[in-house]
């Protein structure tokens, strides 16, 4: 991969249980592909584990530890500021839970090393609908609420709430995170908007979506709402040119 670094950034609370395999797959992988995990201060002992797999990977393995469950939105932001800090070429998103596919990982990183895209989203929905283990009732619920965002929004992604991605360094410096305050699926769609609006190039890449098998789901009622009434703030922000 010409050495270009690559850091991937994965929210952790309550992950104990997939935090060894996870990042035994994760350093199977190119050597240039680092892994900052940032953990809400989980009681189960996500942190140790990562802290003992940092000591046997130096340097590929890193840990931000906050004081509370903050959120899924200023996780990644805080990725983010340590990403560009450090200068790393490429930064990816994904989840600790074994619904995203860490061999996916070298496919999306190549979308944008080769120049296809700036931005390669890990898609459920680019062709048909690749998800294994959901409920009618929660592929029901997302792809109306993809559906409903790409409308309002007229972004050309039909995941628009894919957690699964990869971004061109650039990208990320273009985007005021600061003014960032969303979390959950309603932050996943802001930083697709933002980087659409901004002139980059977004590009999905299907991958096979698991309902997680072990840990608990962080969906709510909240994180759904807030999704419902952030696409109407960023389009109505991006027409007063406040975005």
């Amino acid at each position: 991969m010409e050495d270009k670094r690559t850091l991937i950034i994965i929210p952790t609370y309550q992950e104990a249980s997939n935090i060894p395999r996870l990042i035994l797959e994760l350093m199977q992988l190119d050597e240039n592909i680092h892994v900052l995990f940032v953990d809400d201060n989980s009681p189960d002992g996500t942190a140790e584990l990562i802290k003992e797999s940092a000591e046997r990977w130096k340097g590929r393995i890193f840990l931000l530890e906050r004081e509370a469950k903050l959120g899924l939105g200023t996780a990644y932001v805080a990725g983010f500021k340590y990403a560009i800090e450090k200068n790393y070429d490429y930064i990816c998103e994904m989840d600790a839970d074994f619904s995203h596919d860490p061999a996916d990982i070298p496919k999306l990183i190549e979308v944008v090393h080769s120049g296809e895209a700036d931005v390669a989203i890990g898609s459920r929905y680019h062709n048909g609908i690749s998800i294994i283990n959901w409920p009618l009732s929660r592929l029901i619920l997302s792809y109306s609420a993809n559906l409903y965002a790409r409308i309002i929004t007229g972004m050309p992604v039909k995941d628009t709430t894919a957690g699964y991605k990869c971004f061109r360094r650039a990208v990320i410096e273009s985007i005021p995170l600061d003014k960032i305050k969303s979390n959950g699926y309603a932050f996943q769609i802001e930083m697709h908007y933002r980087a659409w609006t901004a002139g980059f190039k977004l590009q999905e890449v299907s991958i096979i979506f698991r309902e997680r098998v072990q840990g608990t789901s962080k969906m709510s009622k909240s994180i759904i709402w807030e999704a419902v009434y952030m696409v109407w703030g960023l389009k109505i922000r991006k027409i007063l040119g406040r975005l």
